[in-house]
């Protein structure tokens, strides 16, 4: 982190940790983009697998207009939205927690934090994610896309994942730019993590103090990132 960036954040105070679900620590982008395109073309219609990919980290609600175009949203958006969920149900075994989640999630607990898992997916499909690295006994909540109306960009989630835990102040952690320009309209800073695709440039543009390539190095650094202690 840079020193000038450090010194932004010492004399506020955190008391809550809100980690991205999907792409940050279950490795998902590249199955909701494969799971996209096959749901466009099952209507005929072919979005090149590097734009869906761009648009992975946004909500659902956001994903068609964005790739698409608001004319397909409006005329095939919610059977767009239920073919996704077919063809992404189908990828659900293949999906793996990355390496260290379980380690980082309790050291960051032990440090004083109350832990939120924020995610704007299916009830059904974070339940399956939680599942995998021991989730549910390590956060004391989580969002799930039931939660809010307005998905990331827009910081509902965030601000939903806050008040669940009666939080006053918290440091997010996510994998994609969506997550940081959320952050950005509440005053959340955060660190990212290069799991979701997206470079260290484009992820400290949109507002990442730092980025890591991993859960597991952001583990092994912790020490020196807003997250070494709990302080509200």
């Amino acid at each position: 982190m840079a020193e000038h960036e450090t010194a932004t954040f010492e004399t506020a105070t955190f008391d809550t940790a809100i980690f991205d679900v999907d792409g940050t620590l279950v490795d998902t982008n590249y199955h909701h983009a494969l799971a996209w395109f096959r749901a466009f073309r099952r209507h005929d219609l072919t979005i090149p697998a590097w734009r869906l990919h761009r648009a992975i980290g946004m909500g659902g609600d956001h994903v068609v207009p964005a790739v698409a175009g608001d004319d397909v949203e409006e005329r095939l958006g919610e059977q767009l939205r239920a073919d996704w969920a077919d063809e992404f149900d189908a990828l659900l075994g293949e999906i793996q927690p990355f390496d260290g989640v379980r380690e980082l999630l309790d050291d960051v607990r032990r440090r004083g934090f109350t832990l939120v898992l924020a995610s704007s997916g299916k009830a059904e499909h974070v339940d399956h994610y939680l599942s995998l690295f021991g989730g549910a006994d390590l956060a004391e909540a989580w969002t799930t896309s039931a939660d809010v109306e307005q998905t990331k960009p827009e910081p509902d989630l965030l601000q939903v994942a806050l008040e669940k835990v009666a939080g006053r102040s918290a440091v997010l952690v996510g994998d994609s730019v969506w997550d940081f320009r959320a952050g950005a309209r509440l005053g959340t800073p955060g660190y990212g993590l290069r799991t979701g695709g997206f470079s260290v440039d484009e992820l400290r543009e949109a507002g990442a103090l730092e980025v890591f390539d991993s859960p597991a190095q952001l583990h092994e650094r912790l020490d020196h990132t807003l997250l070494a202690k709990a302080t509200g």
